[in-house]
């Protein structure tokens, strides 16, 4: 009897350990998935804000507002058509 009885500690001690086991791996994926989450939401957040800096630089970069800061902060004009040379591009020969 005392045989059996030593077997039936044994199997409830690993029982016990291989719940212990399943506890402790379930509360790590938690874990690992808040993390996970919290990256996601960081993820989103650059990804708005990298959206948010791209219509900046197109607003920022638009020919109207190139000119008009061209011509009212650096005082440029528009030349007249009779004053405009054009160069044609030649390679450079041997």
């Amino acid at each position: 009897m005392s045989r059996m009885l030593l077997i039936q500690v044994i199997l409830t001690a690993l029982v016990f350990a291989s719940a212990l086991g399943v506890v402790v791996s379930r509360h790590e994926a938690r874990q690992v998935f808040i993390g996970y989450q919290v990256f996601l939401k960081e993820r989103d957040a650059l990804n708005l804000e990298w959206t948010q800096l791209q219509l900046e630089q197109a607003t920022w970069a638009t020919q109207a507002r190139i000119e008009t800061a061209a011509s009212e902060r650096l005082g440029m004009i528009k030349p007249d058509p009779q004053r405009i040379v054009y160069v044609e591009y030649a390679p450079w020969a041997r």
